[in-house]
């Protein structure tokens, strides 16, 4: 489909530490991993008409994350529904991810937008959202 994500690469301090907390927020949302090689980990969702892969590598060289420089400021994902995104708040609760803001609604984004905000390991802020547009 035109337009539609083909494959997302990130770069993480430590592939490691990385590694399981991608697993655990990709496989929630239904990706599967499919290539681990030690020097890049692959997670692919499919999609009918392919695939939308995100991948995380190691980082060459240090540096912080700062999403107010520039770079990537967050990422978000859609959720089916509220109950989607309060189960994985909950699962990143008990794994002890950095929630940035909690579930709720925010309405400064739209009426009905209903949201979870957490960092990955390196400080990348990334949303999982469930929002009809209405």
């Amino acid at each position: 489909m035109r337009g539609q994500m083909h494959h997302l690469d990130l770069t993480v301090s430590d592939l490691a530490r990385s590694k399981p907390f991608y697993e655990l927020v990709l496989g929630f949302l239904g990706y599967r991993r499919v290539k681990d090689t030690g020097r890049i980990v692959v997670w692919d969702l499919p999609l009918p008409d392919g695939v939308a892969g995100i991948a995380i590598r190691p980082a060459e060289r240090p540096r912080e994350h700062d999403r107010y420089t520039v770079g990537l400021h967050h990422f978000a994902w859609n959720a089916d529904s509220r109950q989607d995104v309060d189960r994985l708040h909950d699962r990143l609760v008990a794994a002890g991810v950095t929630i940035l803001d909690a579930p709720a609604e925010y309405q400064q984004y739209g009426a009905g937008y209903y949201a979870v905000f957490f960092a990955d390991p390196d400080g990348l802020k990334l949303e999982y959202v469930h929002y009809t547009g209405t």
